[in-house]
């Protein structure tokens, strides 16, 4: 009897400490300790990849542990965003997100594998405007050239870009309406695969983003940027705006985690990428390649990608996306 009864005790006190090991609050203990993936849901050599590229030293040093890279391209980045609540929230997998890519799968979809409010930000650090550009042979000079042959050809025109339902998809068809033309736009796994597409002559042009162009600037004739503004890295390329037409998207990136993961490790990561955009390599580098520094810890993120969840279906609505 005393054997069982011993017995009894030893898997009964196996099994408590086998879950309190799987508590959430035990997994913030100490965090990190071992090494991190970084799942970027495109292919490599695109804005995000770029960017998990940069920060990815300095991740390493703050958190005193390895981060790997990884890559899950698909459906316009909607694979790797439907597989994140499936994931251990420990802290030990973090996935890039992008708006408006988030907001619009799920309301165009209906069933995009996930939803907007399933997304949960741990920091938003940098966003991009869309761009229009051609190759340096192509009888495009000015956007006016480009709109007066759509006009005139409709949907001849052919525009690669990152993803369906995404940024770049959205600006086709923003512009579409805007200038009341009918374009063609070919989706593709990400801007690592668009370029090559179009640098190959596979498509007449890429709604694509500013990066692209300062990383190509002797391979791409950019026609406008679609941002409020002019941009640092482009200054002498005009704004849609400032050419008469009421068109500005772009995108915005940062990092996902799992629901439930432990407000004390999203903390952790939120102090760690602020860090990230604080450092002075970093900071040069994403200058250098075109990238605007945002700075949105968890709460502000989440938030903000809700309050455009209305704004992006107004906007589906007006293209005639959805109902």
């Amino acid at each position: 009897m005393r054997r069982t009864h011993g017995i009894r005790w030893v898997a009964a006190a196996v099994m408590f400490l086998v879950l309190l090991a799987a508590h959430p609050a035990v997994w913030a203990q100490g965090y990190p300790s071992k090494p991190i993936e970084y799942v970027i849901p495109f292919n490599p050599g695109g804005e995000s990849d770029i960017t998990a590229r940069i920060q990815e030293q300095a991740l390493e040093r703050i958190l005193g542990v390895n981060v790997n890279v990884t890559y899950k391209p698909g459906a316009g980045g909607a694979l790797a965003w439907s597989q994140l609540k499936n994931l251990r929230p420990d802290g030990y997998t973090i996935m890039g997100a992008n708006l408006p890519h988030t907001v619009l799968q799920p309301l165009q979809r209906g069933d995009a594998g996930y939803t907007t409010e399933g997304i949960h930000w741990a920091y938003i650090f940098e966003s991009t405007p869309n761009v229009l550009v051609v190759r340096p042979d192509s009888p495009f000079k000015t956007l006016a050239d480009f709109i007066a042959f759509a006009k005139e050809n409709p949907e001849v025109i052919t525009l690669g870009g990152s993803g369906s339902w995404t940024a770049n998809h959205l600006g086709v068809l923003e512009l579409e309406k805007a200038a009341g033309i009918d374009l063609t736009y070919i989706p593709f796994t990400g801007s690592g695969a668009a370029v090559p597409a179009f640098l190959g002559g596979h498509v007449t042009g890429l709604m694509t983003y500013n990066t692209m162009a300062v990383q190509y600037p002797d391979q791409m004739r950019v026609l406008a940027v679609a941002s409020e503004r002019r941009l640092e890295s482009l200054p002498g390329v005009p704004t849609f705006k400032e050419l008469g037409y009421d068109y500005v998207e772009g995108a915005y990136r940062g990092v996902a985690v799992p629901p439930g993961t432990p407000r004390e490790i999203v903390r952790k990561l939120e102090d760690a990428f602020a860090q990230v955009n604080a450092d002075p390599e970093v900071r040069r580098k994403m200058d250098e390649n075109g990238f605007i520094i945002e700075d949105m810890r968890s709460d502000e993120a989440n938030a903000f990608a809700r309050a455009r969840i209305p704004l992006y279906r107004q906007i589906l609505q007006d293209v005639g996306a959805i109902n």
